[in-house]
């Protein structure tokens, strides 16, 4: 009898090794988060810094995690010249936009990972921008590659979800050419230690 029982605790011990995730570390040199935004005369892009990062891993598998956006840092990339790439920069860090004095990080969490094969995800969680959190799904890919483990994909997100809707055509009208799109895009890439 002491042995059946000493052969259950032993494999109710391993399954539950094998089961719970563990922390990856994130490498924020080697991950990076590009925005994009779009408005009628054009496109503007940068990049947010990683604040933290972590992505629990279980077999191989990505079962969740979450990072954080340093907005005090956020930058622009596709204007060189000054004062637009400053004024832009500000403007961005305004209570037009991000009210990054109030509001300084940005998290995404995740809440599920789903997979068949390991390498194609679709990601659920919820985005917190100003303070303001909406569930939020895309797809992604994993690779794994000399005990790194990359994951990558894009968030589209409608941007008056979380008060910004300076110059949104939903919310103003006769815009004209000053009009800018709700929609704004963050690809992501995370290098994990694994």
């Amino acid at each position: 009898m002491k042995l059946i029982t000493a052969l259950i605790l032993s494999l109710a011990a391993f399954f539950s090794l094998t089961e719970n995730p563990a922390p990856a570390t994130v490498n924020k040199a080697e991950s990076q988060i590009r925005w994009e935004a779009s408005k009628v005369t054009g496109t503007h892009w940068g990049y947010v810094p990683i604040k933290n990062a972590n992505l629990d891993v279980a077999e191989g598998k990505i079962t969740g995690g979450s990072f954080d956006m340093d907005m005090v840092n956020l930058t622009v990339e596709d204007l060189k010249e000054e004062p637009s790439k400053g004024n832009l920069t500000k403007h961005l860090k305004s209570d037009d936009f991000f009210s990054v004095e109030k509001f300084n990080t940005s998290t995404f969490k995740i809440t599920e990972a789903k997979t068949s094969n390991g390498t194609d995800y679709t990601i659920s969680g919820t985005l917190t921008i100003k303070g303001i959190s909406q569930p939020i799904s895309f797809p992604a890919k994993v690779t794994m590659a000399g005990g790194k483990m990359t994951a990558t994909g894009q968030i589209t997100f409608d941007r008056t979800k979380y008060d910004i809707k300076f110059r949104s055509g939903n919310f103003f009208e006769n815009l004209g050419d000053r009009m800018i799109y709700d929609e704004v895009k963050l690809d992501v890439k995370l290098v994990a230690s694994v």
